[in-house]
């Protein structure tokens, strides 16, 4: 009969558990879930295959790695939060004459029911959306593999290899929780986690609060400014990158630990006092658990805000890839010899596709742009007075004129304009030759290998071009010195092409197609990790705030119940709720949000070229991924309220 009883104990308990559970088991499935379909793509021989350019499988080894990391934090954060939920009842059972490793052994059964039911649910899951999972990473990066649905046993075994330990764990930390709690602390755990109330601000709060403040501002300033030309020696670079994390980082821990409780602080004064319900509600316990919270909300915030900023970059990369190609490759297909461009040009005409051919003359030859210089170059290591730069003729340039004694440059990154910007005019020497510069035209006219690493052009008149050609520097000349240009009259054809010419290609020939997908390819396959890992921390981490709300909520229910009887609504008490929910999901996301802004824009330009549209779908999908979880939390409490009469 005693088996039965305790067999029963555990049914019913699992069942009263398994409503507050729910959304553990949930995020557990979709823990499992993401693991396992991230772990069958390490093993699937397609991606290795596919192209040696992407090195598939490495990358998404060390990333499983993190993604157990941040799962096992989770699963230890969240079984602490039942632990200390359930200290009564663990009391109870003790009560009753269990001995402590019986409810051990009550706990373990029931927690291995939950878990490896999950860990079942989350495999089969998992195996269903490795397809699509597939799919999204082969378009991303552009593999043409088909995408199949097979169930990968290694990476099952490694899941629940996984998994199991990660359940070892837990069994064990829960093991030490009971044996170290006596019958009376037990029922007291509760009770003194929780000594609200609302002090007075102490002035070392109005302090820690301002250094949060404070903290966070210079972060960043100093991050706006990295790459204005400030820092430009590398370990200037790197101590400026190095202080921006840690102010920071450390200003939001001040924040949450001070700032928080200023600025509600600041609110009450305004109201004198008199605090509306709603106000109470949601005032008192967030001043409070803010402070209890800060290093918790802390890590939030900064994983989030490094989630958000390696996102927005890897898709700012990924989405300039063609326009970068563009900028690098100044024509469909660039070549350097005039036998290469014979090749592939009879090669074009077997396959009768039509073309248009353009073909320049470059010269090398040293520049002094000291004077029309509006940025110091101080520990870069390059010297201003000789540039060395391509050289071509107005003659090649269609509809420009250039007079003599004059210089125009043409084609620029924004990596250039960031560290030696120019100004739009002035007196500059070419190969010791004062000339009058006229400023920096948009175009790229030539490609990669004539750019020397991103530098402008120089577009002289055809006296002068000539000159330079026959007073040229042997020394400086590289080794190839035509430009050939092929410019397809039906851009319909350019794989056709594409494919011609990478076979026949030499070292220096450029392809604008291959280009770009090389780069989305690499892109892809980052935005494709990270997003993983992102979505999978989203996940957790709302989750965990859920749960602080959850178990906040079962605290408040004798204040609810003692409100209602005093005549306030089910909807006053509702909207209370609201605006506490605000604070608590919106705090976290709106903080991460900024730090991920001011992270971006302070370097986005060494990936791309277009800024606000990449970082706009990352934050959307961010903020709208963390509302699901507050408005799950308003619904709870709700269901507290309703119950609280």
């Amino acid at each position: 009969g005693c088996l039965m009883s305790i067999n029963s104990l555990i049914w019913r308990s699992l069942k009263k558990n398994l409503q507050s559970y729910y959304v553990y088991v949930c995020a557990l499935v979709f823990s499992v879930a993401l693991y396992f379909a991230f772990v069958t793509l390490q093993y699937d021989p397609a991606l290795d295959a596919a192209k040696g350019s992407i090195k598939g499988a490495a990358s998404l080894r060390a990333a499983s790695i993190l993604l157990v990391g941040i799962v096992l934090i989770f699963v230890v954060y969240a079984n602490n939060l039942f632990m200390k939920r359930r200290s009564k009842e663990i009391g109870l059972y003790q009560l009753i004459g269990m001995t402590k490793d019986k409810v051990f052994g009550l706990l373990t059964k029931e927690n291995m029911v939950l878990y490896f039911g999950s860990l079942g649910t989350g495999v089969l899951l998992g195996f269903s959306i490795t397809r699509f999972v597939k799919l999204i990473l082969f378009n991303l990066t552009q593999v043409e593999v088909p995408a199949t649905l097979d169930f990968s046993f290694p990476a099952f075994l490694q899941t629940l290899g996984v998994f199991t330990v990660i359940f070892l764990l837990i069994i064990l930390l829960n093991y030490r929780y009971i044996k170290k709690q006596s019958i009376l602390s037990l029922f007291l755990i509760l009770a003194s986690t929780e000594g609200q109330g609302a002090k007075r601000l102490s002035k070392l709060e109005m302090l820690v609060g301002l250094l949060g403040i404070t903290g966070i501002t210079m972060g960043y300033l100093v991050s706006s400014q990295l790459f204005s030309g400030r820092f430009t020696a590398m370990h200037e670079l790197f101590l400026a990158m190095v202080f921006i994390l840690g102010s920071v980082i450390i200003g939001t821990y001040l924040f949450y630990k001070g700032s928080v409780s200023f600025i509600l602080h600041l609110i009450r004064k305004k109201k004198n006092g008199y605090l509306h319900v709603n106000e109470v509600l949601s005032l008192s316990t967030i001043m409070f658990r803010m402070k209890s919270n800060a290093l918790l909300l802390t890590i939030i915030t900064t994983v989030s805000a490094l989630a958000i900023g390696l996102l927005s970059l890897s898709y700012i990369s990924y989405y300039s890839a063609e326009k970068t190609a563009q900028n690098h490759v100044a024509a469909d297909f660039s070549l350097t010899t005039v036998e290469q461009a014979e090749k592939f040009k009879e090669a074009l005409d077997s396959q009768s596709i039509t073309y248009e051919e353009t073909m320049i003359e470059v010269v090398q030859a040293t520049v002094n742009v000291e004077q029309i210089l509006t940025t110091k170059l101080e520990g870069l290591n390059v010297d201003p007075t000789k540039f060395q730069i391509s050289v071509i003729s107005e003659e090649s340039v269609e509809g420009l004129e250039v007079g003599k004694g004059e210089v125009m440059f043409t084609g620029t990154s924004d990596l250039i304009q960031k560290f030696m910007a120019l100004k739009d005019g002035g007196p500059i020497e070419l190969q010791g030759i004062p000339l009058q510069y006229l400023g920096l035209r948009k175009e790229h006219v030539l490609s990669l290998y004539f750019t020397n690493g991103g530098l402008p052009v120089a577009i002289v008149d055809q006296a002068l071009f000539e000159q330079l050609k026959h007073e040229q520097d042997p020394e400086l000349q590289k080794k190839y010195r035509h430009h050939i240009g092929i410019v397809l009259h039906d851009q319909g054809q350019l794989e056709n092409a594409d494919r011609i010419f990478n076979q026949l290609r030499g070292e220096e020939d450029y392809s604008r197609l291959s280009m770009s997908q090389q780069q989305k390819g690499r892109m892809g396959l980052i935005m494709f990790i990270v997003g993983f890992l992102g979505l999978t921390f989203l996940l957790t981490s709302g989750c965990i705030l859920y749960f602080k709300q959850m178990s906040e909520s079962e605290e408040e229910k004798h204040s609810f119940t003692i409100l209602r009887k005093l005549g306030f609504t089910q909807g006053d008490l509702v909207r209370g709720i609201q605006g506490k929910q605000l604070f608590n999901f919106g705090i976290p996301l709106s903080i991460g949000l900024l730090h991920g802004y001011f992270a971006v824009q302070s370097g986005w330009f060494l990936f791309g070229t277009e800024l606000w549209i990449p970082m706009f779908v990352v934050k959307l999908l961010y903020a709208g991924l963390y509302s699901v979880f507050a408005l799950l939390s308003v619904q709870h409490y709700r269901k507290v309220i309703r119950e609280a009469l």
